[in-house]
């Protein structure tokens, strides 16, 4: 596409969620590119989940396309894609569905599960049935079930850090998951256009990738692409593709992955909308096959418009 088809772009930044920060740091980095390759673009900061606040704000722009860069509730969950999709602009990223699923772990979990993944063992909760029975050992992973960044995340050792974990975990969400802590690597694995990225491998200096380790430079190593067997490379980004067809998913998505001491992948989640900087980890896995953060960028959009035609 030239320059004059991409219409007059905006870039969704920010939310209400948690993760608004981070969405602010990824919609500024992808306006920075976009304008760099000579785009007419205007970065929209989001910052009501109200719907009608939010079509009345998109029409003062006159937008050909939207590139989304909202992280958490509202920009990743489906609620912003069904706005969009009412008001016919393009947008970057996954569909209304695909979306809503991946956000929501155990609902995903579940169709991992049933298209013969590998997932962790796991328990659900919801706040008004709080009563835990463990059945899974230790250690455990507690977590939302509808959120990202390792934003109210524990890994409990003991018996005693339970009841602290599902009270943290429900902080963010009514619906929680408690699954099996699996002993491995974690790696991720991006997907665009339909293909599977290099691996990236994550090696946090804390215990395991918090929300510190995920922003706070130098607390984490990247190594791209993993240093795994060319077979077992091959069976990591099999897997992540899989997942990220079993929701639907379109155009890009991250899925992260641990490859377990018996050398099968385990998901844990895919995110649809990945962190969007250029240290972001889809566009590492991205400049090492040759595919710059502009670059990127602009393929995104091209894939929003593909998606517009279908």
């Amino acid at each position: 596409m030239e320059v004059k088809d991409y219409g007059r772009v905006g870039v969704l930044m920010g939310g209400s969620s948690s993760e608004r920060e981070i969405s602010l740091k990824s919609g500024k980095a992808v306006l920075l590119a976009l304008a760099e390759s000579g785009l007419d673009t205007v970065g929209i900061d989001i910052t009501t989940d109200n719907a009608q606040e939010n079509i009345r704000l998109l029409n003062n722009y006159n937008l050909d396309c939207v590139f989304i860069a909202l992280h958490g509730r509202f920009g990743e969950d489906g609620t912003v894609q069904q706005l969009l999709e009412e008001l016919n602009l393009p947008f970057t990223g996954s569909g209304v569905e695909a979306s809503c699923l991946a956000m929501d772990k155990i609902g995903s979990l579940d169709i991992f599960r049933k298209q013969g993944l590998c997932v962790p063992k796991s328990q659900f909760l919801e706040r008004s049935a709080r009563d835990f029975k463990n059945g899974l050992g230790f250690p455990l992973v507690v977590k939302p079930a509808n959120h990202g960044s390792s934003i109210g995340l524990s890994i409990v050792e003991n018996d005693a850090g339970i009841v602290p974990a599902i009270d943290l975990a429900f902080q963010f969400d009514k619906r929680i998951v408690i699954e099996e802590y699996i002993k491995g690597r974690e790696l991720t694995v991006g997907i665009l256009d339909e293909l599977p990225l290099p691996v990236i491998e994550i090696i946090p200096k804390h215990k395991f990738f918090d929300f510190e380790a995920k922003y706070q430079a130098g607390l984490t190593e990247y190594i791209v692409p993993a240093a795994l067997e060319k077979c077992i490379s091959g069976i990591v980004q099999e897997a992540a593709f899989l997942a990220h067809k079993a929701l639907g998913c379109f155009g890009c998505s991250r899925v992260d992955i641990i490859l377990g001491q018996d050398n099968l992948p385990y998901i844990l989640e895919v995110n649809t909308i990945p962190g969007m900087t250029a240290t972001s980890l889809l566009p590492k896995a991205a400049k090492s096959i040759g595919i710059g953060f502009n670059q990127l960028c602009l393929k995104l959009l091209e894939l929003a418009y593909e998606k517009a035609k279908v």
